[in-house]
């Protein structure tokens, strides 16, 4: 996969926050790491508050991509659901269960990122 344009990353980041959202997803961020990091431009972070609930998000964002022609890379975590990864390559879509997040604290780890916080 070849790597997007920066504004085109920062369009994708958006959306998938968006379809993030239309499920309903919890605390939704966008951690721009453009200078922070070599290996992606964005990450969105979101919950979930069940199992279902994060399948759910990662179903829509997933099937809400790939629609509009955007196809991820890798995935990882899908069978367990307490952390789904979806690679983008520029953008990567973490959506946690509430309870994983808390324990990870992604946030933290990229704490010198700008961070976008998105409501419903």
């Amino acid at each position: 996969m070849a790597k997007t344009t920066s504004d085109a990353s920062s369009k994708l980041a958006r959306r998938a926050a968006e379809l993030a959202l239309s499920k309903k997803a919890q605390d939704v961020v966008i951690l721009d790491l453009r200078g922070l990091s070599a290996v992606t431009d964005f990450f969105v972070i979101c919950s979930g508050l069940s199992d279902t609930h994060v399948r759910a998000i990662a179903d829509a964002v997933e099937e809400g991509l790939k629609r509009e022609g955007s196809r991820k890379w890798h995935v990882e975590g899908y069978s367990h659901r307490r952390w789904v990864l979806l690679d983008y390559v520029d953008v990567v879509v973490h959506v946690f269960h509430h309870k994983t997040r808390e324990f990870y604290l992604l946030e933290r780890l990229w704490g010198d990122a700008k961070v976008e916080r998105l409501d419903s």
